[in-house]
C-alpha cells in the first residue's frame, strides 16, 4: 500500500485522510481491526512514530478505538462514520466549486454542469443494464 506523500503537507494527516476514505468508501467496515503501528508503517513506507501519531488523532477524534492488547478498530458508532463522510462530502463539494469559480463559472452554470453530468452519466448507467 506504499503511499506517495505530498511533502507540503503532515504526513499524518495524509495517512488519516487515506483511513478515512477507507471507512467512507465502506472499504472498512465499523469494527475492523486496523493494522498494527509497524504494519501500517512498513505498508505506508513511513516512520512507526507517524502513525502512531496518526492513530492518537484518529482516536481523539473518534474514528477509531484502541483496545489495550487487541489493536486498534474502527468505531462502531455509526454518527461518527456519518459525520466524517458528510465532512468528506463538503470539503471535494468545496474543492469543485472553487475549482469552477476560479475558471469564472457562476453558481447558476457550476449547478447546470453538474445537472448536465448527473443526466448523462445517469443515461450511461441506464444503457449498460439495457
Amino acid at each position: 500500500m506504499t503511499l506517495s506523500f505530498d511533502h507540503n503537507r503532515p504526513i499524518y494527516i495524509q495517512v488519516m485522510e487515506h483511513v478515512y476514505g477507507q471507512v467512507c468508501r465502506g472499504e472498512l467496515n465499523p469494527g475492523d481491526k486496523l493494522p498494527s503501528v509497524r504494519e501500517m508503517a512498513v505498508s505506508a513506507g513511513v516512520n512507526p512514530n507517524t502513525i502512531s501519531r496518526t492513530y492518537m488523532e484518529m482516536e481523539r477524534e473518534k474514528v477509531v478505538e484502541t483496545k489495550r492488547g487487541q489493536g486498534t478498530f474502527v468505531t462502531k458508532e455509526q454518527s461518527v462514520i456519518d459525520e466524517l463522510k458528510e465532512s468528506a462530502a463538503t470539503k471535494e463539494t468545496e474543492r469543485f466549486v472553487d475549482a469552477l469559480t476560479q475558471y469564472g463559472y457562476t453558481e447558476k452554470e457550476v449547478l447546470t454542469l453538474l445537472h448536465e453530468y448527473l443526466n448523462q452519466r445517469g443515461e450511461a448507467h441506464d444503457h449498460e443494464k439495457g
